[in-house]
C-alpha cells in the first residue's frame, strides 16, 4: 500500500463500526466512529428528544401549560423508543461487545442506565405501572451522545498527527523519462527511479540525490528548524523541502518502506501500546463497574423497601450514569496519543512506552561519543609546516597523496586540500599497513602517517614541531606527518569534530539533576580532551564495541538507572541492556529494534525533550487519574440519594452532564500538553 493522501493508517480502529470494545484498542472505545457520527446522533436525537419533553405531563406541570389533545401522550413512549434504539444504539452494541469480550465496563454501564429507564417506562406507557421517565430518558441519551462527540472529537485531534504525516506527501511526482520530467501519480513510483523536485517541492519518496544540491527542510522528520545541506550523494526522506534549488533524486524506498511510513506505524503503535499507568487504570475501571452495578443494586433495594419505587428507579438509573468510568477510561489514553503525536513533530519517536516512562525517573544519561555528542567525521584541526615550506602546499600535496585512499582521516585532509586551491594529480599510491601511505606527487615522493611511519622511515618528529605537536596530543587530537623526499614536511592534527548543540546538551541535563557519562573506544586522553570540553561528569575509555553492555551492567549495580544514547549501529547490545535505551540522528532509519525511543535529528539536546515529555506525560496522567477516581467516589452517593434527607439529589440528566463535564475536564487536561516545547532552542553562535 502506498502512503498517499488516500491510505492513512489510524491506530486503534480495532472493532464494528458500532462501538465494541477491543482488548487491543485502549481508549477507543468507539472504533471505527468519528467526531461527524457522534456529531449527527447528537443533533437528530436532540430534535426527537424536544417533543418528548414539551409532550411530558411532568413539563407541563412544571412550566404550568397543558396539551389536551389525546395523541399528546402518546409522543413520549413513540419518540422515546426511537431515541433509545437510534441514538442509544452505539451504547447498547458496546455493552454487548463488552459482554462478548468479558471486560465490562462503561458502555455496559450506560447501557443498563438507559435499558432500566426505558424499561420501566415503557411499562408504565403500557399500564403495568405508574413509572414514567421520558423525558429523562430523552435527556440523558441526548447528553451521553454530546459527551461522547466531545470525547471523539478529543481523540480525533490527537490522531490528526498520524494524518499530518501522511499530507506530507505531495499527490504527484515529476518522474524523469528520456531526459524529460513527465507527471505521474506518487504511487506510481518504483525503486530506481529518477524524479525532479523544485524549489519549494517535497520530496515524493526516501532517495538519494544524482543531481544538484539544495538546502532541504527537514523540520517535519527531524524537529530540527534549520534546513540542512543536501548535495549529490546524500540521503534524503520523502516529505522533506527542497527550500532554494531544483534536485534530481533516484527513488530507493517507496510507500511503505519509506522513513514516513515507518515514523506513521512507529506513532500509531505507540498510541496503542500499553503502560504501566494505564494497567491501573484498567483495574480501576473494571472495579468501577461492580462498584456501580453493587451501588445500583443497593440503591433499589433501599428505595423499594422505603416503598418508593419510582425514586428507586431514578437513583438506581443516576447511579449507573455518574458512575460510568468514562473519564477514567479516557485518562491515560488520551495522554498517551497527545504525547505521542507532541513528540513525533519534535522528530522524538517512542518506540516503548515504557521507556518513556521510565525516562524521568533516570538518574545518568551515558552518551556514546562518536556520532553522538561528536559529528563522527573527522576534519583537520591543524596544520603547520616545517620552515621554508608553505603550510597550505604541504597540505595539498599531502592531500594529492592520500586521494586513493578511504579512511576517514584521509577524507578529510583531502577535503581540506580542495578548500585550498585544489590537489594535484598522484600516482603510484600505496598503502603501508598500520603506518600509512606513498604516493608520487608532482614528481615528489610524499608519505603521510602517523609516528609509525616516522619510525618505519626512521625519521624523527622535527624538533620545531614539538611544542605546537604536544599541544594537539594533549588535546585528544591524532596526528599525522607529512613526508616528502624522506625528510619531514610538516605535521597536522585531526579530530572528530565535536558537535555544537553538545555543550548544551550536557547543561541541561546537568540543570534537570541527571548524571552525564560518556562512553568510548577512544584512548583515554582522546576522551578526556571531550569531556573536559563538554562538561561530561565521568568518561569509560577504550572501550569495545563488545564491551559496551557489560559497562551498562556495571553502572547498574552500581544503582543507577542508565539511559544510554547512541547511533544504533555498534551500540545495540548496550542500548537493549540500559533502563531506557536512545538511538540518536536516525532521521532516516527509525526501524532501530534496540532503542525504546528514537530521536529523528542528530541533536543531543533533544534527549532534554524525551525528559521533560516523559515528566509531563506521567505528571497529567496521575492528575487525571485522580480527578476520575475522586469524582465517582464523591458522586456516587449523591446520585443514590444517600443525601436526600437534606435535599440533595440528582436527576439522571444532571449525572449525565456531570458524568460529560468530567470527561472534558480530563480530555481538556490532556490537550494542555500541546503547549510542551520540545524542540531544542536554534544555536546562538
Amino acid at each position: 500500500m502506498n502512503m498517499t493522501r488516500s491510505h492513512i493508517h489510524h491506530g486503534g480502529d480495532a472493532t464494528d463500526e458500532h462501538g465494541g470494545h477491543d482488548k487491543h484498542a485502549g481508549h477507543d472505545k468507539h472504533a471505527g466512529h468519528d467526531p461527524d457520527m457522534f456529531r449527527r446522533a447528537f443533533w437528530r436525537n436532540l430534535i426527537l428528544a424536544i417533543p418528548v419533553l414539551v409532550a411530558s405531563s411532568q413539563i407541563q406541570e412544571w412550566f404550568g401549560y397543558s396539551l389536551d389533545a389525546g395523541w399528546v401522550e402518546w409522543v413520549p413512549p413513540v419518540l422515546g423508543s426511537v431515541i433509545y434504539l437510534w441514538g442509544g444504539k452505539p451504547f447498547l452494541i458496546g455493552a454487548l461487545a463488552e459482554v462478548r469480550n468479558r471486560q465490562p465496563g462503561m458502555m455496559l454501564l450506560i447501557a443498563l442506565a438507559i435499558s432500566v429507564a426505558y424499561g420501566s417506562s415503557l411499562a408504565g406507557s403500557l399500564g403495568w405501572g405508574d413509572l414514567d421517565f421520558w423525558w429523562e430518558l430523552a435527556a440523558l441519551i441526548v447528553i451521553m451522545l454530546l459527551g461522547h462527540w466531545q470525547e471523539m472529537k478529543a481523540i480525533s485531534q490527537a490522531r490528526g498527527a498520524l494524518a499530518a504525516l501522511a499530507e506530507l506527501l505531495p499527490d504527484r511526482a515529476e518522474r524523469i523519462v528520456d531526459g524529460e520530467p513527465v507527471d505521474v501519480a506518487i504511487a506510481d513510483l518504483v525503486a530506481g527511479n529518477v524524479v525532479l523536485v523544485r524549489p519549494g517541492g517535497r520530496v515524493p519518496a526516501d532517495g538519494e540525490i544524482v543531481g544538484g544540491g539544495a538546502a532541504l527542510d527537514e523540520s517535519m522528520i527531524t524537529g530540527e528548524s534549520r534546513p540542512v545541506d543536501r548535495v549529490e550523494g546524500d540521503r534524503v526522506v520523502a516529505g522533506t523541502v527542497s527550500t532554494d534549488r531544483a534536485i534530481r533524486v533516484r527513488v530507493t524506498a517507496t510507500g511503505d518502506d519509506t522513513t514516513l511510513a515507518g515514523i506513521q506505524r512507529m506513532v500509531a503503535e505507540a498510541q496503542q501500546s500499553a503502560s504501566r499507568t494505564q494497567a491501573l487504570a484498567d483495574r480501576a475501571a473494571a472495579a468501577l463497574f461492580y462498584l456501580a452495578t453493587g451501588a445500583a443494586i443497593v440503591t433499589l433495594a433501599a428505595w423499594m423497601i422505603v416503598g418508593d419505587a419510582s425514586n428507586g428507579v431514578i437513583r438506581t438509573v443516576t447511579v449507573l450514569v455518574i458512575a460510568c468510568p468514562h473519564a477514567l477510561g479516557l485518562a491515560i489514553p488520551l495522554v498517551i496519543s497527545i504525547s505521542t503525536a507532541t513528540s513525533a513533530r519534535a522528530g522524538i519517536l517512542v518506540k516503548d512506552r515504557l521507556a518513556l516512562e521510565r525516562m524521568r525517573t533516570i538518574d545518568a544519561v551515558l552518551f556514546d561519543k562518536t556520532g553522538t555528542l561528536t559529528k563522527g567525521n573527522h576534519a583537520v584541526v591543524d596544520h603547520v609546516a616545517v620552515d621554508g615550506w608553505d603550510a597550505d602546499t604541504m597540505i595539498r600535496l599531502a592531500a594529492a597523496a592520500e586521494g586513493d585512499s578511504e579512511h576517514p582521516i584521509a577524507r578529510a585532509i583531502v577535503t581540506l586540500g580542495n578548500e585550498l586551491g585544489g590537489v594535484p594529480a598522484a600516482e603510484d599510491f600505496e598503502a603501508i599497513t598500520g603506518r600509512g601511505i606513498t604516493a608520487r606527487v608532482d614528481g615528489r615522493h610524499i608519505a603521510v602517517g602517523g609516528p609509525a611511519l616516522l619510525g618505519h622511515l626512521g625519521l624523527n618528529e622535527p624538533a620545531e614541531l614539538a611544542d605546537r605537536i604536544e599541544a594537539w596530543r594533549t588535546s585528544g587530537g591524532a596526528v599525522l606527518f607529512v613526508v616528502g623526499d624522506g625528510v619531514v614536511i610538516g605535521a597536522v592534527t585531526v579530530a572528530d569534530q565535536i558537535r555544537p548543540e553538545s555543550r548544551d546538551a550536557v547543561e541541561a541535563l546537568h540543570a534537570r539533576g541527571k548524571r552525564v557519562l560518556m562512553i568510548t573506544g577512544d584512548a583515554r586522553q582522546v576522551a578526556n580532551a571531550v569531556a573536559e570540553e563538554l562538561g561530561v561528569d565521568e568518561v569509560l575509555a577504550e572501550v569495545l564495541p563488545e564491551d559496551k553492555d557489560s559497562e551498562v551492567a556495571e553502572l547498574q549495580a552500581r544503582g543507577l538507572r542508565v539511559a544510554m544514547i547512541g547511533d544504533g549501529v555498534n551500540d545495540a547490545p548496550a542500548l537493549a541492556r540500559a533502563d531506557v535505551g536512545i538511538a540518536i540522528g536516525a532521521g532516516t532509519d527509525v526501524a532501530i529494534e534496540s532503542a525504546g525511543v528514537v530521536l529523528a535529528s542528530s541533536d543531543p539536546r533533544a534527549v532534554t525533550g524525551v525528559i521533560d515529555l516523559s515528566t509531563a506525560s506521567y505528571r497529567k496522567m496521575v492528575q487525571n487519574l485522580v480527578w476520575a477516581t475522586a469524582y465517582n467516589l464523591v458522586a456516587i452517593p449523591v446520585a443514590a440519594g444517600a443525601f436526600a434527607f437534606a435535599g440533595l439529589t440528582l436527576p439522571p440528566a444532571a449525572a449525565a452532564v456531570a458524568m460529560s463535564l468530567s470527561t472534558i475536564i480530563v480530555a481538556a487536561n490532556a490537550q494542555l500538553l500541546r503547549r510542551l516545547d520540545l524542540r531544542p532552542a536554534p544555536l546562538t553562535s
